[in-house]
């Protein structure tokens, strides 16, 4: 069951050892085994769904540990990080999904041949454990760093679910290797691991994301995408590290920071769909009512009502949704994926083409519009009934698009869900969106039949019969959102979520090249100077400048890179 032993024995000794009891190597002989006890860790019951949970959203989780290989792998076949389909005919793990550290390290870094051998850390297959021994040296580059050999790392991480007796240069490894990962591109590969091993290849470069709580899991924490330190069990190093303190300790948290990451974008996904629609409709019919009668058909205060219902009331409106566990049943976007997707655009436009049209309608021949009786009389100036009834009409309609803002649905759900469908599936959770709602369409009301003069539009307001249609028109955008579904379907037979851009060849792949990161590393080395050499915040500022630019004078080669490498933090802790 990989437990953790612990042997009790003992014999009788009638006199104290020459030279002590801890000297005397003698004692450990001869001795009579009371028992042995199993030591178990056991898991929290949240991390086997929390992991299930982390696959079906498209995330693998691998297990770097410290613990002996048969120990690792009775832990990950517990927490179901080794699937029943990951062992073979003899109850053991497949090639390549468990590992120790020195057989990973030993696998996929060059060596020098040509170099004398030296003493170090090599697997040995009889224990199934590392030992010290004579080994071929490893190649170096000019920072004294072991040259990862791509190609035979990229035949071992995809199927590498365990890594046991895990150093934290492995772990560094482990990160910098899939980062820098091209197996997608290889088609032919990707297929053979989904039919062998049941094991999708995410078709753009690695998001790696990495949990540690030590000082030495700086490093690695530090070249993740995203670093995932322990609040409660992590070192102060680890903390400054990382991008996310989990201060629960709690694997289960990461799955929520998933969710919620998640449901941020969406949210400023829907928001983007929902302006953009507008910002496309008010400056398209602006431009012609200019053009055609010298004036917009919308006055400046009805203009600030637009931009208000635009930005202020539908942000609340959108970006206010909790996230939910369905967030979690579809793959990542990858980091290239453009924000706005082929569906996102359909919508922007499908909708901006009905709202257009219908608009158009209203303002150049509302004498023609059916349903209307009187008939609303072609009069293109302010304050009249005819661009009274244009204002509504707009506003109606961005009403009703809001519901359909909600939903960013997938080519794939289209096609499979019914449910996808509905744009009022979970409103009810959403209190916020329907107060929003609410009072938007109650101060148009109230700013339609009695604002009159000030926010230029006819005293008295519209009659019921006006409304109706207003109201009518507005409404038919959830029907028309259906044949935009439709017309998706037919010619975006998948959408930009399942379907990647070509990779760029030379992207940069190192978070480090951020300006934000620049900055951000740059306060808190400014920091811990300040506190190591009691000066004050500028100075620390001015300090870590130098250091950077390695202009200190007196200061040996080998001092220099104390400070100025990217782990320093380790070595400073």
């Amino acid at each position: 069951e990989g437990y953790r032993t612990l042997a009790i024995a003992f014999k009788d000794v009638k006199n104290e050892p020459n030279g002590g009891w801890g000297k005397d190597t003698t004692l450990e002989k001869g001795l009579t085994l009371l028992g042995v006890f199993a030591i178990e860790d056991p898991l929290r019951a949240s991390v086997p769904d929390a992991i299930a949970k982390c696959n079906k959203a498209g995330i693998d989780v691998r297990m770097c540990t410290g613990d002996a290989l048969t120990t690792a792998i009775a832990i990950a076949k517990g927490c179901t990080i080794l699937r029943p389909t990951d062992f073979g005919p003899d109850g053991h793990p497949k090639k390549n999904f468990a590992m120790t550290g020195a057989e990973f390290d030993d696998l996929v870094h060059h060596k020098d041949p040509s170099l004398p051998k030296v003493i170090r850390r090599v697997f040995d297959p009889k224990i199934n454990d590392a030992v010290d021994t004579l080994a071929e040296q490893f190649q170096l580059d000019s920072n004294g760093n072991k040259v990862l050999n791509q190609d035979a790392f990229d035949q071992i991480w995809p199927t590498l679910r365990v890594l046991a007796r895990c150093q934290p240069e492995d772990k560094l490894t482990l990160v910098k290797g899939m980062r820098a990962s091209k197996v997608f591109l290889d088609e032919p590969r990707c297929a053979q691991l989904y039919q062998e091993h049941g094991i999708t290849i995410f078709p753009d470069f690695q998001v790696v994301a990495v949990t540690g709580d030590g000082t030495n899991d700086a490093p690695a924490l530090k070249n993740a995408n995203v670093g995932f330190a322990m609040g409660i069990a992590g070192t102060e190093t680890a903390k400054q590290a990382c991008d996310i303190i989990l201060l629960d300790d709690n694997f289960s948290s990461i799955v929520k920071a998933a969710m919620w990451g998640r449901n941020v974008f969406d949210s400023i996904s829907k928001f983007i769909q929902f302006q953009l629609t507008v910002n496309v409709v008010a400056i398209t019919l602006a431009v012609i009512g200019a053009f055609t009668y010298n004036e917009s058909p919308l006055s400046a205060v009805q203009m600030l009502w637009v931009n208000m219902i635009m930005d202020s009331l539908a942000s609340l409106a959108l970006a206010t949704e909790l996230p939910t566990e369905e967030l979690l049943e579809r793959l990542p976007y990858g980091k290239r994926r453009p924000i706005i997707s082929n569906i996102m655009l359909s919508n922007i436009l499908g909708h901006s083409l009905y709202q257009i049209v219908i608009l158009s309608w209203v303002l150049f021949t509302p004498q023609t519009l059916p349903f209307l009786d009187p008939p609303i009389e072609f009069e293109p100036r302010s304050a009249s009934l005819n661009w009274s009834f244009f204002f509504n009409v707009f506003v109606m309609l961005q009403l009703f698009n809001e519901f359909n803002a909600r939903r960013l649905p997938t080519a794939e759900k289209l096609r499979t869900t019914w449910s996808e469908w509905n744009v009022f599936k979970g409103i009810c959770s959403n209190r916020m969106f329907i107060f929003v709602m609410v009072t938007t369409f109650t101060l148009q009301i109230v700013m339609v039949q009695y604002g009159g003069a000030a926010v230029k539009l006819q005293a008295g307001g519209l009659n019921l019969n006006q409304w109706a249609f207003c109201v009518a028109v507005g409404a038919f955008s959830l029907v028309w959102q259906w044949f935009i579904n439709v017309f998706v379907l037919i010619f975006f037979p998948k959408s930009c979520e399942e379907v990647q851009k070509p990779p760029l060849p030379d992207a940069k792949m190192e978070r480090e090249t951020s300006d934000w990161h620049t900055l951000k590393l740059g306060v808190r080395r400014a920091a811990l100077y300040s506190r190591v050499f009691n000066i004050p915040m500028s100075q620390g500022f001015a300090l870590h400048k130098l250091i950077r630019t390695k202009k200190l004078n007196g200061i040996s080669e080998s001092k220099r890179r104390l400070f100025c490498d990217d782990s320093f933090t380790c070595r400073n802790e």
